[in-house]
């Protein structure tokens, strides 16, 4: 087996472009919370969001008010991360979230 032939295969066998095709259909959904009493859930509303099947991470801290989540783009719509907020203290009066365009 040649050099590159053998490279090719050690970067397959490792992972290299299988993970980096994986990692490329992250998607980051930008979340905007409104509410009467949101701010006293914000713990709560991050807890939730994590268990969304297909959610890798949360940001609660770089935007006041936002959370920025980055999911799996197949496995996640961003309706699952809407009702996930309105579900922490009932539905939509405690703390709403609409998507950013």
């Amino acid at each position: 087996m040649n050099r590159i032939g053998f490279t090719v295969v050690l970067l397959v066998a490792l992972g290299g472009p299988v993970g980096f095709a994986q990692g490329a259909t992250e998607e980051t959904v930008v979340l905007m919370f409104d509410g009467k009493h949101c701010d006293a859930y914000l713990g709560q509303v991050e807890s939730v969001l994590k268990k969304v099947a297909g959610v890798k991470a949360v940001d609660m801290k770089s935007m006041k008010g936002h959370a920025i989540v980055t999911v799996e783009g197949a496995k996640t719509d961003s309706s699952q991360l809407i009702q996930a907020v309105s579900g922490v203290k009932g539905d939509g009066w405690y703390c709403t979230a609409q998507v950013m365009r």
